[in-house]
C-alpha cells in the first residue's frame, strides 16, 4: 500500500467509525481524561496541517488560524492551546466546520502528494497517520465513557466484541537467560521502542489466556475490594476515595452483576476476558492469586507464544526510557519522552486497535489508575 493509500484509508476510517453518532454526541466531555469526539476528528486534522503542510507544502493557506490554538493537544513548541478540561465546553466550530476542516485539509495533502513529499516529510505523514489511528483508538474509549454513563446506557452500531476464553489457561514456561528488547526494523515505529539492549531474565511461567469476568468475580466475592493488604498504598486510597468496588462498567442489580458494553447493558458473560481494570487492580487480583504481573520485559519475550490483542495488559513495569533514547527536536520530540514519569507500561494490542498498529515491542502507557481504555491481566508465577 502506498503512504497516500494509506493515508486516505485511515482518515476515512475515522468517519466511517463516527458516522453512527448524533450530533450531540460529539461536544461532551463527562471526565477531564475524556475528550469529546469532535476534538479527535478536529485535533488528528491540526496534526497534518501543522507538522506537514504548513512546514513542507509551498504557499499552503492555513484553513483557520484559531484551529491551531483550538485543537493542538500538548504541544508546547506549537504554540498555546485549550487547557485539557475545557475541550467539551467549545461547541464552536460546530461539527459541520470540523468535516470541513477535514476534507480541506484531505484535499491539500492529496495534492502535496502529487508534488512528490521529501523523505523527511514521508517520516512526518507516516507519524501522523499513527497518531490518527491512536487517536481512532482512544475515541473508542472516549464514546464508550460517554454513552455508559447515562442513565439509559445507549450504544452505537459497532462490530466490536470480546471472544469468549473457551479454553482452560495453561502456563507457558519461558528459560531463564538474555534476551534482546526494542523494536529492530525499517518499518514504523515510536521513539520509545528504539534502543535494542539486553536483559537478564529469570525463569518464569506466563498464563496463555487473560484473566476472565469468572475468575474477577470470585475475586470480588472474595472481599478482594475490602481487604487492603492485597492493594498498594496509592491502589488502596483510590477504591477508598473513589467507591470502587468493580471493574469500569459493572453493576450489581438484583444481586446479579451486568456491565456496559458498546452493544449495550448486559448480564456479565463469564467466559469473556475482564475489562477496563486499572493497574491498581490487576495488581490486587495477582496479589490475592499469590501470582504477580509481568514485567514488560518478561511479556515482550513471551509474546511470541501469545495470542494477544483483545485487551491491552497491564505489566508491572514503570515506563521509562530505553538506553540511548533520544527526543527529536522541536515539538514532535514531545511525542513519547515527557510522559515517562508515574506511567506504567502496557503491552499487546485491543479490539479497538486499528489493524496494523500494534507490533510485540509496542509499549503504551497510562496512569495506575486508569480504567476507561480496553485494559485486561495476565498472571505470571
Amino acid at each position: 500500500m502506498t503512504l497516500k493509500d494509506s493515508y486516505l484509508n485511515t482518515r476515512q476510517r475515522f468517519i466511517s467509525i463516527c458516522k453512527p453518532l448524533q450530533t450531540e454526541d460529539y461536544s461532551v466531555q463527562p471526565k477531564i481524561f475524556v475528550s469529546p469526539p469532535k476534538w479527535h476528528l478536529a485535533h488528528s486534522t491540526w496534526f497534518f496541517e501543522q507538522f506537514v503542510l504548513s512546514e513542507y507544502k509551498k504557499d499552503y493557506k492555513t484553513f483557520d488560524e484559531d484551529f491551531a490554538y483550538l485543537f493542538n493537544s500538548y504541544y508546547n513548541n506549537a504554540g498555546k492551546r485549550v487547557l485539557r478540561p475545557n475541550r467539551g465546553l467549545m461547541t464552536r466550530p460546530t461539527v459541520d466546520q470540523v468535516y470541513e476542516y477535514r476534507a480541506y485539509v484531505d484535499e491539500q495533502m492529496i495534492n502535496f502528494f502529487t508534488e512528490i513529499p521529501s523523505e523527511k516529510a514521508k517520516e512526518v505523514i507516516l507519524l501522523g497517520i499513527q497518531h490518527e489511528q491512536q487517536h481512532q483508538e482512544l475515541f473508542y474509549y472516549d464514546i464508550k465513557y460517554i454513552l455508559g454513563n447515562q442513565p439509559t446506557f445507549p450504544t452505537i452500531e459497532n462490530t466490536i466484541h470480546l471472544a469468549e476464553i473457551e479454553k482452560p489457561s495453561k502456563w507457558l514456561k519461558i528459560e531463564e537467560g538474555v534476551y534482546d528488547i526494542g523494536y529492530e526494523g525499517k518499518d514504523f515505529s515510536y521513539d520509545n521502542e528504539l534502543g535494542k539492549h539486553k536483559v537478564y531474565l529469570h525463569e518464569f511461567e506466563i498464563s496463555d489466556q487473560l484473566v476472565t469476568n469468572a475468575e474477577f468475580l470470585e475475586f470480588i466475592e472474595a472481599g478482594g475490594y475490602q481487604n487492603f493488604n492485597l492493594w498498594h498504598a496509592e491502589g488502596w486510597d483510590f477504591v477508598q476515595q473513589n467507591n470502587v468496588k468493580a471493574p469500569e462498567y459493572w453493576y450489581k442489580i438484583d444481586r446479579n452483576w451486568h456491565q456496559y458494553t458498546l452493544q449495550g447493558f448486559q448480564a456479565i458473560n463469564s467466559k469473556q476476558p475482564v475489562s477496563h481494570i486499572s493497574l491498581y487492580e490487576a495488581y490486587a487480583f495477582a496479589e490475592w492469586k499469590k501470582m504477580r504481573l509481568p514485567t514488560e520485559f518478561e511479556w515482550e519475550v513471551a509474546s511470541k507464544k501469545l495470542d494477544y490483542g483483545q485487551l491491552w495488559e497491564w505489566t508491572n513495569s514503570a515506563y521509562l526510557p530505553y538506553p540511548n533514547f533520544s527526543k527529536a527536536p522541536g515539538a514532535l520530540g514531545e511525542y513519547n519522552g515527557k510522559f515517562m514519569i508515574n506511567q506504567m507500561v502496557l503491552r499487546g494490542a485491543s479490539v479497538v486497535t486499528a489493524n496494523g498498529h500494534s507490533r510485540p515491542t509496542y509499549r503504551n502507557f497510562f496512569h495506575p489508575e486508569m480504567r476507561w481504555q480496553f485494559s485486561g491481566i495476565r498472571l505470571v508465577k
